[in-house]
């Protein structure tokens, strides 16, 4: 969720354009044109990442109109009692240095109540989120590139379906902080998403998906057991596109056998940002995280 040093100092004063902005709840259709604007600053959002995520909260996504003409946006994620994610925190370029993008967080903010928001900043906003009350917990690393010695399907490696759901979804809840079967149900299902599933002795110890994105495709989560059965959800799942496309893979630290993996599928570093947090962060299993779902929205 890299945003641009424009949109934003949660802390800064606003220009007297911000006190003409509305700033109100977004359908998932208005959504759509702030997916253009990420796409446009080249975050490369998935394709259908709209439809997947504005169901989870559809209360906690906010554009800010000037005119009725939309001009900012961010999106506050409640996932439960006690975690949100915040993300999209965008302001159009054309609209920029007005105090906009601080009208919107004001508005959006307080949607997250008392729960722990996380999100995801370019290095140069740390300190713009820092005195907003995050704090840095991690880097995370955007590998990208044309996937080399991907294979066929490994015999360990299953299409998922829906007899798969629950074990998913509860496999799906060790590796983030709240329960997000519904979100998952879609995210497995969604137009262009193809998602494989490890098993050992019948038992889950694995999933990925790898989802269209606005360039190439975009791999996430991919949640395992073992490294060796990370290796194998990768190769099923880059089988599973065009060998010309790029794929995109966001990466925790340290968790270093999956920047082994990355970099043995011929995947090279893009870009970083740096996961924050503005207080306890609910237990999950990261471990078992060799690819995060999405910088926008956790």
């Amino acid at each position: 969720m890299p945003p641009t040093a424009e949109e934003s100092h949660p802390t800064a004063h606003h220009a007297p354009a911000a006190h003409d902005l509305s700033v109100t709840t977004a359908s998932a259709d208005d959504w759509l044109q702030v997916a253009r604007w990420a796409a446009d600053e080249e975050w490369n959002p998935g394709r259908d990442d709209t439809g997947c995520f504005h169901p989870t909260d559809p209360a906690g996504f906010f554009l800010g109109r000037l005119a009725g003409r939309p001009v900012s946006a961010v999106s506050v994620v409640n996932y439960s009692d006690a975690y949100a994610f915040l993300g999209y925190y965008l302001v159009h370029p054309d609209h920029r240095g007005r105090g906009l993008g601080l009208a919107t967080w004001r508005a959006a903010v307080p949607h997250a109540g008392a729960r722990t928001v996380g999100l995801d900043a370019v290095p140069a906003q740390q300190a713009t989120y820092r005195r907003a009350g995050f704090t840095a917990a991690h880097e995370t690393l955007r590998y990208g590139g044309r996937p080399a010695g991907a294979g066929t399907l490994p015999p360990d490696v299953v299409a998922v379906t829906g007899a798969h759901l629950d074990a998913v979804a509860a496999y799906d809840r060790r590796c983030f902080p709240a329960d997000r079967r519904d979100f998952v149900a879609r995210w497995l299902t969604a137009p262009g998403h193809t998602a494989r599933a490890h098993l050992r002795d019948g038992e889950i110890t694995g999933y990925g998906v790898i989802r269209p994105a606005h360039t190439g495709h975009r791999i996430g989560p991919l949640f395992a057991d073992t490294p060796q059965a990370a290796e194998a959800l990768f190769d099923a799942l880059t089988a599973t596109v065009d060998p010309a496309d790029e794929v995109f893979l966001d990466i925790p630290e340290p968790r270093r056998a999956a920047h082994a993996l990355a970099t043995g599928r011929g995947l090279t570093p893009r870009s970083h940002t740096v996961r924050m947090y503005t207080g306890p962060v609910p237990p999950a299993a990261h471990e078992l995280t060799f690819g995060v779902t999405s910088l926008e929205l956790g």
